[in-house]
């Protein structure tokens, strides 16, 4: 019998909330849990996510879209977002949104032989649904120790919008610009206007990225890039 066969027979217990798992064994567990069961490794502790409310999903399409559009015109970058991130030996995790750099490219993250996204991206987005405590907590910890270069944070209970830069291995809050614009540091030209996104003004939120995506910084990085595909492609 195959090695492959012989994992099919095994017989995993359910996920608890709170107990202490290392990566490979929480991921086999999890992977045996219904697929509606979704669930997380922040330092080795399991948390169990519990179903999102409806404004939630409101804000997360909003900001996927805007991160969407971002990453169509670098179609260098993957997303990090609603998708397992197996980061390290202590914490897989499924942000709401994000961004990464294939690590042929010069990123940190690249995809195993399972499908499943590793390392560490470069931008993650969270979004507050009544998961504060956790999320400027443990999780914000977290991202901190595994050296993910930007971190945001959407509150909805009250609103309020975060940005987090890693600096000399710790996050650094990032105080808002005078216009009120997210300019980011990880991605030069994505721009978002967190109040145009609490108000629903999409108008105004495409009119902000589509200024960053049209900035020097912008066209820099995405050459950049560009170059570093076409080395990997030459390369094999």
């Amino acid at each position: 019998m195959s090695v492959i066969d012989q994992h099919s027979l095994v017989s995993f217990p359910p996920l608890v909330a709170g107990e202490r798992l290392d990566q490979r064994t929480f991921h086999d567990r999890y992977e045996a849990m219904p697929p509606d069961a979704h669930a997380e490794l922040l330092a080795g502790i399991v948390y169990l996510t519990p179903a999102h409310r409806a404004d939630h999903a409101e804000i997360l399409s909003t900001v996927g879209y805007c991160v969407f559009n971002y990453q169509m015109a670098i179609k260098e970058l993957d997303g990090a977002g609603r998708v397992t991130i197996k980061m390290d030996d202590l914490c897989e995790v499924e942000p709401d949104c994000g961004l990464r750099v294939p690590k042929e490219l010069g990123g940190r993250t690249w995809v195993d032989e399972d499908g499943y996204v590793c390392g560490v991206p470069e931008l993650l987005i969270e979004i507050d649904d009544h998961s504060r405590d956790l999320d400027l907590g443990l999780r914000k910890a977290e991202y901190e120790r595994l050296g993910v270069l930007e971190y945001l944070f959407f509150g909805l209970h009250p609103p309020g919008f975060l940005s987090f830069i890693h600096r000399e291995g710790q996050f650094v809050e990032q105080p808002g610009d005078a216009d009120g614009i997210f300019r980011s540091v990880a991605f030069p030209g994505l721009w978002l206007d967190p109040r145009a996104l609490y108000d629903d003004d999409v108008e105004t939120l495409l009119v902000v990225l589509h200024q960053g995506l049209a900035t020097p910084e912008h066209a820099a990085f995405a050459t950049r890039l560009e170059k570093a595909r076409q080395g990997a492609s030459g390369s094999t």
